[in-house]
């Protein structure tokens, strides 16, 4: 910065100041938040429109995203305080219960982003045909809690008759390519991925069929100690997510090119048009209706139920417990 810049913004401020104006936006020190996220367009398609756009600077917020490969590592970080906040999808249902993290913003529905793919030489051609098979996936997860639905929905026990094979998603997916298992439970973008490298493999089916009954929710949580300080800058963090999430709402089609060309280059635009079109995606005043109808915490709990069946969650709090609509009904009028 030239000498004469910075004496002027030196002055500027120190006169700005004086007289109790305010401090110019260039000069303003913005507050950092670390964001953990998932690199799905379900997740992450707010976090990077919102950024691009400016919409989180705006608010004077400084967002650090942090890439993680699964929700449970996501939240695991944040536990251990590297995180100040994450977005993810189903296992926000899952530690706000045990009581590791507070719920604030909702992203999306996960309508039809979770996906059962299986090999075309595999004879499987139903649900039915799962039995006795094995099934590859990350447990604890949005394809985890589809998969469970799925294979209830054909009569299958999930813990009897299949074999569920636990593995990171990039591993599962490997895993299905190469033949190791005959089927998949994954979450897109990673059906592009057995698109593209397994010629012949069929989608059985996605977690649209089970819509709104097992309906899975995408969103943001903050740490326990971080949200309880810090509700101005998760209010800030909402009003810089509204303009973004308006404009998926407004323009899909522009939000998904813009996404595609900055964050998904591997994946085709038409492929991934379709994939983001797997998501629910609701306008500001419709989601405030869903916060204070009681539907969101009905979506949430549902899943927790999953969780504290699963994964045999003691004391398990409640959704309406552990997801706070306050700082978003505050900020967006009935």
């Amino acid at each position: 910065m030239p000498i004469q810049r910075r004496s002027f913004i030196r002055h500027t401020v120190a006169a700005t100041a004086a007289l109790g104006i305010g401090v110019p936006a260039f000069a303003q020190s913005r507050t950092k938040v670390k964001v953990g996220y998932l690199h799905t367009p379900a997740v992450d398609g707010q976090l990077w429109l919102g950024i691009q756009a400016g919409s989180f600077a705006k608010q004077g917020l400084e967002l650090e995203p942090i890439q993680f490969t699964t929700g449970l590592e996501l939240f695991q970080a944040m536990i251990g305080g590297s995180l100040d906040v994450l977005t993810t999808g189903a296992v926000l249902s899952n530690f706000p219960a045990r009581g590791q993290g507070k719920v604030f913003l909702i992203n999306n529905i996960e309508y039809a982003t979770a996906q059962l793919w299986v090999r075309g030489d595999s004879g499987i051609n139903s649900l039915a045909d799962l039995k006795g098979k094995q099934i590859s996936t990350t447990t604890g997860t949005t394809a985890h809690v589809f998969l469970d639905r799925a294979l209830r929905s054909a009569g299958l026990d999930p813990a009897k008759d299949v074999q569920l094979v636990n593995q990171r998603m990039s591993e599962a997916v490997t895993s299905v390519i190469s033949g190791a298992v005959p089927a998949v439970a994954l979450w897109s973008p990673f059906d592009s991925v057995v698109r593209q490298k397994l010629p012949g493999a069929r989608k059985i089916v996605d977690a649209s069929a089970y819509f709104p009954q097992a309906a899975i929710v995408g969103g943001w949580a903050a740490r326990n100690d971080y949200y309880e300080k810090n509700k101005a800058v998760l209010s800030k963090l909402i009003a810089g997510w509204l303009p973004a999430n308006e404009q998926i709402v407004s323009s899909p089609d522009a939000a998904a090119e813009q996404l595609q060309k900055t964050q998904y280059k591997e994946v085709p635009l038409a492929e991934f048009r379709e994939q983001f079109k797997a998501s629910k995606y609701y306008s500001s005043a419709e989601w405030r209706a869903k916060y204070t109808d009681g539907t969101v915490t009905q979506w949430l709990q549902q899943v927790t139920d999953f969780f504290v069946q699963t994964a045999n969650i003691p004391n398990a709090l409640k959704a309406q417990q552990y997801f706070d609509p306050s700082l978003f009904t505050a900020l967006v009028k009935a």
